[in-house]
């Protein structure tokens, strides 16, 4: 993977001249095929407490911080959440994710992206507002030589669309924020990003468009990551 500058577009906007000094990753949808086992386990969650969910909804919400996602889907359907409850939610989706979430597939070029980072020396982490509990499936299924660096919800008070996730990946990897990218595949994945002073880069490989992620700051949208690591080779 050579240094800056990159010769080769990507499907919509255009990679910083420059060689960023990491990149920081969104897990569900951007590196992993989860997004459909996301919202059944939401679905599920808000079906055993008699709240009705629309698929397309929750979709919109996946990525967020999950006591928000609880709040705005009970508050969609007309129901005030006591104290608590968002919490209470949020966990109980979390448990039956990960009793579904048997066989997570990488999306496309996602490992040879990977592994072509770590070849060229180019720091990279997870950054993802999933609980710690959730992610060792989805991690595993990378099949990476290494572990990586992986900060999820629980190392932060506000996940997404709040920059804390982003800001303390970078401070772990000992970088400078302005200096990352972020990639992820939700709207509130490039908020976060914004919010952090990263360059937002949005991969249609989740629950939303490309309209939808250049609307939330999104520099740059590419289909796959594949296409991302075509781009930079």
């Amino acid at each position: 993977m050579p240094s800056a500058p990159y010769r080769r577009p990507v499907p919509t906007g255009s990679l910083p001249a420059t060689r960023p000094a990491a990149i920081i990753f969104d897990l569900d949808g951007t590196l992993v095929d989860t997004v459909a086992t996301r919202i059944a386990a939401w679905q599920a969650a808000f079906a055993e407490r008699g709240i009705p969910a629309q698929p397309a909804h929750v979709a919109e919400l996946i990525g967020s911080d999950g006591r928000r996602l609880a709040r705005e889907v009970a508050a969609a359907a007309g129901v005030t959440l006591a104290t608590d409850d968002d919490e209470e939610i949020d966990a109980r989706s979390g448990a039956i994710f990960t009793d579904l979430n048997r066989e997570p597939r990488p999306l496309a070029g996602a490992r040879d992206l990977l592994s072509g980072l770590d070849a060229a020396g180019l720091r990279w982490a997870i950054a993802t507002s999933s609980r710690r509990d959730q992610v060792a499936a989805s991690v595993g299924a990378l099949a990476l030589a290494r572990p990586p660096l992986v900060v999820d919800g629980t190392h932060v008070e506000h996940a997404k669309p709040a920059p804390d996730l982003l800001l303390l990946a970078a401070r772990t990897l000992d970088v400078a924020p302005i200096t990352c990218w972020y990639v992820g595949d939700a709207t509130w994945d490039m908020r976060a990003a914004v919010a952090a002073g990263m360059t937002p880069i949005g991969v249609t490989s989740g629950a939303v468009d490309a309209a939808a992620l250049i609307a939330s700051g999104a520099r740059v949208v590419v289909s796959s990551l594949a296409d991302l690591g075509a781009a930079l080779d």
